[in-house]
């Protein structure tokens, strides 16, 4: 009888605060507070105490590297808080083909290229993030860097097991 293998996606892995931001572009200190304010809560696991490894999810990594992206483009953290809400209530499925637009003060979300030329023709948009392809660039590199399954527990306690400590 012979094994059947079943790959894992990104998207169906846990991944430590560290792997989340590499994967997002931003620095530990940026995640650390949009935990700690609600920004972006890790959906998996979040921390439970001194030593407690908080785990975020394939859609929190991408809406990271979304926030990064707006921030870069001068859209204030106020605005950017209104976006988050409504991007995690979406779904990844439904995210692949959002643009979302702004002007550096609203954000606007189009599903089309005529929504999008609407936007601009009306002066509105200055700016927009296709989130398919930051979706398409965080999952590369998630598999670039490697994962961290949530099922896989904690990696100290995993070394420990290891050693016979």
């Amino acid at each position: 009888m012979s094994e059947i293998y079943t790959a894992v996606t990104p998207r169906e892995h846990g991944y430590r605060g560290v792997v989340a931001c590499q994967a997002a572009g931003i620095s530990y200190r940026q995640l650390d507070y949009w935990a700690r304010t609600g920004l972006v809560v890790p959906s998996i696991r979040s921390a439970s105490g001194s030593g407690s490894a908080r785990l975020y999810s394939f859609t929190d990594i991408l809406v990271l590297k979304v926030i990064r992206r707006f921030l870069d483009a001068g859209v204030s953290l106020q605005n950017i808080r209104v976006a988050v809400q409504h991007l995690t209530s979406k779904g990844v499925a439904n995210l692949e083909k959002i643009t979302l637009m702004s002007d550096g003060v609203s954000i606007y979300e189009c599903s089309s290229s005529e929504e999008v030329y609407d936007l601009l023709q009306g002066g509105q948009g200055v700016f927009g993030i296709a989130i398919g392809k930051v979706l398409s660039e965080v999952e590369g590199t998630l598999i670039t860097i490697g994962q961290d399954s949530a099922s896989d527990g904690d990696e100290l306690a995993e070394r420990r097991r290891s050693k016979g400590a």
